[in-house]
C-alpha cells in the first residue's frame, strides 16, 4: 500500500493527515520544527498568545468537521457585558457605535458585490465615501491588508458580513489554538499516522518521497515555492504588525477598539464564558488572574516599517486603555509577512489562486491556495481536498502497479 506523505504539521497538514488516514491510508507527517502547529502555535508561559488573532467561525466548514470528531474542545465567546465595551475610533475619537451606514452595508449579501470591482468603488456608490472607508477598515480584522478598499468587492464583502455578524460567529479555543492542534495530532497518532518532527524536507528528499506515494505540501506558499522549485506559486498576502501586551486590569478598559480611520484593531485575548455554560468565569489559561491579555493587529503597506504599525497600535491603546504603559507587565511585537492568508484583487477569486493539484502526485494545501473560506478555513478546505485527491491517486496506483514503500523496506 502506498504511503501518503504530508509536509507540514499545522492545521492544513493535520486536516490532510486525518482525512487520508480515515479510509485506511498509510500516512506520515513531516514537520521541520521540533514542535507542531505551524501558525497555530501558542506560546508557553503565563501569557499564552498565538501568532495574531485566532478564532474559529462557527458557520465555517471546519467547525462541524472538528466537532464531529470530538476535536473542537471547549471554546469561548464574547459575553454580552464585554460586547458593550466595544469601541470604534472615527475622526480621531472613540465612539460606542459605528456609523449607521456601516451596519446597513454589512447586511448586504456578498453575492451582490461584484468580483471585478474594488470594494471602495462599489461601497461608495451604495453608502457614500465615508461609510465605504469605515467599512473597509472594519473588514481589515479578517483581511490583514493595509488597503482593504482596493481589493475585490465580493472578497471584502463576504468577510465584512461574517466579521460583523450578530450574534458573533467568532469563537476562541480555550487554552489557545495549540489545544486544537494537540487534539488533532493525538487523533492522527491513534490512527497510526507517523509524526516526524525536526525533519526538514528539501527538493531532493521530496523527489524520493514522491516515488513512494502522493505528497501533500501543507506549508506556507513561500516555502512550497522553493520546495517545488515553482516560481508560479505566488499570491498576494498582507504585512501586519502584531503586538501582545499583558496589562494589570482596570475597570473601564475597552474590550476592543476597532479603528475606522485606518485598518487596525486591539482586543482582549482572554475570552469569555463558553457557550452553554452558566459560569461567567473567563479562560484563565491565557493569563493569570488580575491580568488582561491584549492583542493588536495593524496592517502596514509594502515598505512601511513595523514601527509605524506599532505606533498606530499605541494610539488606540491610549484611547481604549488609559495608563496602559504603567500597567504593562509583558510585551511582544512581531511583523507577519506573507503569513496572513490570501487576498483577492479585483477580477480574481479563490479559484485563481495556485491549484491544489500540482500534477505527478503532488498536492498543495495552505491558506493561499485555491480553496474557499475565511482565514483558517482556507487551510482546512485545501487540506481536506488535497487528502481526498491523494487517497484517490493512491487507490488508482494500487490497481495499476505494485506499491513501493521505502519506509517499510
Amino acid at each position: 500500500m502506498q504511503r501518503i506523505h504530508i509536509i507540514g504539521g499545522g492545521l492544513a497538514g493535520f486536516t490532510a493527515a486525518i482525512t487520508a488516514a480515515e479510509p485506511g491510508a498509510l500516512v506520515t507527517v513531516h514537520e521541520a520544527h521540533h514542535t507542531l502547529g505551524g501558525r497555530a502555535r501558542t506560546t508557553e508561559g503565563p501569557y499564552r498568545t498565538n501568532e495574531g488573532p485566532h478564532a474559529l467561525y462557527r458557520h465555517g466548514p471546519h467547525w462541524a468537521w472538528l466537532a464531529q470528531r470530538d476535536l473542537l474542545g471547549p471554546v469561548a465567546t464574547v459575553p454580552l457585558l464585554r460586547a458593550t465595551r466595544l469601541r470604534f475610533r472615527l475622526g480621531g475619537t472613540l465612539r460606542r457605535t459605528p456609523p449607521p451606514g456601516l451596519l446597513r452595508l454589512t447586511r448586504r449579501r456578498a453575492g451582490h458585490a461584484p468580483v471585478d470591482t474594488d470594494f471602495r468603488t462599489w461601497a461608495t456608490a451604495r453608502a457614500g465615501e465615508e461609510t465605504a472607508r469605515a467599512a473597509a477598515h472594519y473588514a481589515a480584522v479578517a483581511l490583514f491588508h493595509h488597503d482593504p478598499g482596493s481589493l475585490s468587492a465580493a472578497f471584502v464583502q463576504e468577510r465584512l458580513r461574517r466579521a460583523a455578524a450578530l450574534p458573533p460567529e467568532a469563537r476562541h479555543p480555550v487554552g489557545g489554538w495549540a489545544q486544537i492542534i494537540d487534539r488533532m495530532a493525538a487523533r492522527a497518532w491513534n490512527m497510526s499516522v507517523r509524526i516526524e518532527t525536526a525533519t526538514r524536507i528539501d527538493p531532493g528528499t521530496l523527489d524520493t518521497l514522491a516515488r513512494t506515494g502522493p505528497v501533500v505540501v501543507a506549508t506556507s506558499l513561500d516555502a512550497a515555492r522553493g520546495l517545488l522549485n515553482d516560481p508560479t506559486l505566488t499570491w498576494d498576502s498582507g504585512r501586519t504588525a502584531l503586538i501582545d501586551l499583558a496589562l494589570r486590569t482596570r475597570r473601564g478598559d475597552a474590550s476592543a477598539v476597532c479603528d475606522l480611520d485606518a485598518p487596525g484593531r486591539i482586543e482582549q485575548e482572554v475570552p469569555g464564558r463558553p457557550p452553554g455554560k452558566h459560569s461567567s468565569a473567563q479562560d484563565r489559561t491565557l493569563a493569570p488572574a488580575g491580568r488582561r491579555l491584549v492583542q493588536g493587529q495593524f496592517p502596514v503597506a509594502p515598505g512601511e516599517s513595523k514601527a509605524a504599525g506599532i505606533a498606530r497600535a499605541e494610539e488606540l491603546l491610549d484611547l481604549g486603555h488609559p495608563g496602559w504603559r504603567d500597567r504593562t507587565e509583558w510585551r511582544r511585537e512581531a511583523l507577519a509577512v506573507g503569513r496572513t492568508g490570501a487576498v483577492d484583487r479585483p477580477g480574481t477569486t479563490w479559484r485563481d489562486r495556485p491549484a491544489i493539484d500540482r500534477g505527478d502526485g503532488i498536492y498543495l494545501a495552505g491558506d493561499q491556495v485555491a480553496a474557499p473560506g475565511l482565514l483558517s478555513e482556507v487551510s482546512f478546505n485545501s487540506g481536506l481536498e488535497a487528502a481526498l485527491l491523494a487517497v484517490g491517486a493512491s487507490a488508482r496506483s494500487r490497481t495499476s502497479r505494485p506499491a513501493l514503500d521505502l519506509e517499510q523496506g
